[in-house]
């Protein structure tokens, strides 16, 4: 490989020179480093004696792409009002120290502006910090977790079903400078905002996916209102859907489905029950037909589990076979009576017939 050049090195260490220039960047910042002696005797054996001072440039702005007059020349005016400004501070030197310095806390930022110019340097803070009287104006901007309740919102979902919802909100300020400059009052615009993407969330899901997707529903609403609230410097953490009202009368027709499908179910199961019990059944009385002895015991068990439960009923087994003569006794008693009763004739029979005669 071929050596660079003297233009090719001087074109590499001015990188970013330019840009850095145009942003307003001293040569001191962070993004500037400076050549090690090994690189600076490495280097001046190419080139001729140069800056060591390699520019290389952000890859975002301080600001993120907010513009504003922070490096813009100070007019006459404004000029003249900071002389004035100082010379009074100087003036009223044991009074003006307790205006002119300013303390935030760790959690705050101070975001500065003199004659209505954002001051560089960007937010101050935690700390001490200067102002000049009558010129300068500081808003500080609280950093930590703010949380709001959204009101309940009538929403109509998307199976056409209105019911009442309510959430709550967890944001924090990412950039002070946005929140200060971009928006007029991020905690209002914050709240009305997510009051609408409530309604707009809720409105494409049905009635089901509302009462059992809530995570999802919290999920998407924090991703829409972080990416709304983004230019503000707002940053949204976390957002919880608290309660989902329904009307009385949806959620009593609700009650009766739920109670008739628990009806349906339970006859189901009853039937299955018996079906199951009627086959048990039909397997023990095989079972117990094939041995005699076999009922007998049932019949001792029965008598076991009726004693247990209610001592002062006598229950005694009476078998049938001891029955079975004076049954068949009875059975031909009433058979022989009947074929008697054909085989006699009646008065009224012996009369007619005597009568013939």
């Amino acid at each position: 490989m071929h050596p660079a050049s003297p233009h090719q090195h001087r074109s590499r260490l001015n990188v970013g020179s330019a840009a850095g220039a145009a942003a307003g960047q001293s040569p001191t910042t962070p993004d500037a480093f400076t050549l090690s002696p090994q690189q600076q005797s490495h280097h001046h054996h190419h080139t001729a004696p140069q800056q060591h001072t390699v520019q290389v440039s952000s890859s975002t702005h301080p600001y993120q792409g907010l513009k504003t007059s922070e490096n813009d020349d100070m007019g006459c005016v404004e000029l003249l009002a900071t002389a004035i400004s100082v010379l009074i501070m100087i003036l009223t030197f044991p009074i003006s120290v307790f205006i002119c310095f300013k303390v935030v806390s760790e959690y705050e930022r101070a975001v500065i502006f003199r004659m209505g110019r954002l001051r560089s340097g960007g937010a101050r803070g935690p700390g001490v910090f200067f102002v000049l009287p009558c010129v300068d104006d500081y808003y500080p901007v609280d950093l930590r977790t703010v949380s709001f309740d959204v009101p309940p919102q009538e929403v109509l979902s998307k199976d056409s079903v209105t019911v009442t919802v309510d959430a709550v909100v967890y944001y924090r300020i990412s950039d002070p400078l946005k929140a200060v400059i971009q928006v007029s009052n991020y905690s209002h615009s914050t709240r009305l905002l997510a009051a609408t993407t409530l309604r707009n969330v809720l409105g494409t899901r049905n009635l089901s996916e509302l009462l059992t997707e809530r995570e999802t529903i919290s999920h998407t609403m924090q991703m829409s209102l972080d990416e709304a609230t983004d230019p503000w410097g707002v940053k949204v953490e976390r957002v919880e859907i608290k309660d989902v009202s329904l009307p009385t009368a949806l959620q009593r027709a609700m009650a009766a489905e739920a109670e008739a499908a628990r009806e349906a179910r339970a006859k189901v199961i009853a039937a299955e029950g018996e079906m199951k019990s009627s086959r048990a059944l039909k397997e023990a009385s095989e079972i117990i037909s094939a041995s005699p002895s076999a009922l007998q015991l049932r019949y001792l068990q029965t008598l076991s589990s009726i004693s247990a439960e209610k001592n002062s009923t006598i229950i005694f087994p009476l078998p049938m076979e001891l029955l079975t003569p004076f049954l068949n006794s009875s059975a031909q008693l009433a058979a022989n009576a009947n074929a008697n009763a054909h085989a006699t004739p009646s008065p009224l029979h012996r009369h007619q017939h005597q009568h013939h005669q």
